[in-house]
């Protein structure tokens, strides 16, 4: 995974729309990846947990190849649908939610060891509490590191309510992978039970 990564971001490096905004955009995912590297010898997630971050990480490349609010896939859902705005910022925020608040369950159950509700609410408000940090410290490095790139990187559109928005995609995200994850469990301990009665 780390392979298809590499070969992906390389790819989506050459010749950005915008150099300037690509790099602000990649601060946090060289942090990200550091970060599970860093981490790798004490806790590894599963597979599926890191496809996950593989997934996130390819549409974040993505979109900081175009910056956000010009990718041409999100052109097309706007002139598809009739959006008033390009979408992809939204889409990646929802993403967010729904693709790493699994990983970020399996954190709290296997290092945590957190069980039963605590396992769903601790992870969930994890989740809102980096969506709103990613959106202060996206504010914070527009200012201090590139005032005259903030509309380019922030991806505003001219939506004052644009930050508020873009944390509420990675809530509705971050509920749907969640009631995804309890109805998996309902159905594994329900045929576990069946599975029991029958021997």
């Amino acid at each position: 995974m780390i392979g298809v990564y590499a070969l992906i971001w390389l790819a989506l490096a050459i010749s950005p729309l915008d150099r300037s905004d690509w790099l602000l955009e990649n601060l946090l995912v060289f942090a990200f990846v550091g970060l599970l590297v860093a981490t790798w010898p004490r806790f590894q997630f599963s597979n599926f947990s890191y496809l996950l971050f593989l997934i996130f990480l390819v549409l974040h490349s993505y979109g900081a190849h175009y910056t956000y609010a010009k990718t041409p896939f999100g052109f097309w859902l706007r002139d598809s649908f009739g959006f008033s705005r390009n979408p992809y910022d939204r889409i990646v925020h929802f993403a967010f939610g729904l693709l790493l608040t699994f990983p970020l369950r399996e954190l709290a159950q296997n290092a945590l060891h957190l069980r039963r509700y605590w396992s769903y609410l601790i992870p969930f408000l994890c989740l809102l509490g980096m969506s709103a940090g990613y959106e202060q410290i996206e504010a914070w490095v527009a200012r201090i590191v590139s005032p005259e790139l903030g509309a380019a990187y922030l991806g505003t559109q001219g939506d004052e309510w644009d930050a508020q928005k873009d944390m509420d995609r990675a809530m509705y995200g971050a509920l749907i992978c969640l009631l995804l994850v309890w109805m998996g469990e309902r159905v594994l301990s329900q045929t576990r039970r069946r599975k029991r009665r029958a021997a």
